[in-house]
């Protein structure tokens, strides 16, 4: 891969399938299969929700296979939407798309469509992110009182489910009582918050296992009638915090398996956070794929992206 032609003009960033455009996001595009849909990860990363103009290579296939790894780990815990991942020219054959497998092979799923629940799961087992930030201004999460002394990074007493808003329109903020109402989920907001808590636990203790701690992540819900489903991604690094676990120590800087190269080198660029954003350097993408790749390979025992 030459990294410093990984640019805006890849077909691994932008798709052109010709489908119904169901959703275009800052990872995903998702197109209409009539009663499924088709869920595409690009290479696309994005920073203070802006696209960058270049790509992590093969970032897109990492987030699909993973998302699809978890989905089969968890559906004893609860059903989702992955019907199958697009791995070969016969799933393409069936869809009419085989002229277009350099684009799905890999990094495409299909999936059951739901009506999506508008919040996300957020399951943080510990103080780092906007929650230290908030804890230590008010000894506080998400309005959750907590030990005092407690460290940057370090472990909770106990995973906590701190959900947000999910808008198009708005930035996410904390879920309140109100939105839990205006939003009609009051009579399954319990079962979200034990699933999410569950999925946590499970996914906790597998990745300890493996030498990865996941600080944080988020879920997201959709229903088809009255069955609810995990939807979107699962436990990717786009959606979790993945540390080392042989290298963690409270009070400092993790190694963590996600963008965070792009985030240091973002900091550091003094660019003001407003678009257009600036082209990374090929060093910094070939890092961010190499933690993506570490990850995937960690967590599934399976060989890496080239």
């Amino acid at each position: 891969m030459r990294y410093e032609n990984y640019s805006s003009t890849s077909a691994l960033l932008e798709s052109n399938l010709p489908l119904p455009l169901y959703r275009h996001g800052k990872v995903r595009d998702v197109y209409e299969l009539g009663d499924k849909l088709l869920m595409l990860s690009s290479d696309r990363v994005s920073a203070f929700d802006v696209i960058l103009p270049c790509g992590i290579p093969n970032k897109g296939k990492i987030l699909n296979q993973l998302s699809a790894f978890w989905f089969q780990q968890t559906q004893h815990i609860i059903s989702n939407h992955l019907i199958t991942v697009i791995d070969d020219m016969e799933t393409l054959k069936e869809y009419h798309l085989e002229d277009y497998a350099n684009q799905l092979i890999g990094r495409a799923m299909i999936v059951t469509k739901t009506i999506p629940i508008p919040i996300e799961g957020i399951v943080r087992g510990y103080l780092s992110g906007s929650a230290w930030e908030e804890y230590r201004q008010t000894g506080t999460t998400s309005g959750t009182d907590l030990p005092a002394g407690l460290q940057e990074n370090q472990q909770l007493p106990y995973p906590l489910f701190t959900p947000t808003t999910k808008s198009d329109t708005e930035h996410d903020r904390p879920l309140t009582r109100d939105d839990i109402k205006n939003y009609g989920i009051g009579d399954i907001f319990a079962k979200l918050k034990n699933v999410s808590l569950m999925i946590y636990d499970y996914a906790q203790n597998y990745a300890k296992s493996r030498g990865i701690i996941i600080a944080d992540t988020k879920f997201e819900f959709g229903h088809i009638n009255d069955t609810i489903m995990l939807i979107d991604e699962l436990l990717t690094p786009d959606s979790s915090r993945f540390w080392d676990s042989t290298e963690y120590k409270i009070g400092h800087p993790p190694i963590s398996f996600d963008k965070q190269p792009v985030r240091d080198w973002i900091a550091a660029s003094g660019w003001n956070k407003q678009p257009p954003a600036p082209a990374l350097p090929p060093t910094i993408i070939k890092a961010t794929t190499a933690r993506y790749n570490k990850i995937y390979q960690l967590l599934t025992e399976k060989g890496v992206f080239s």
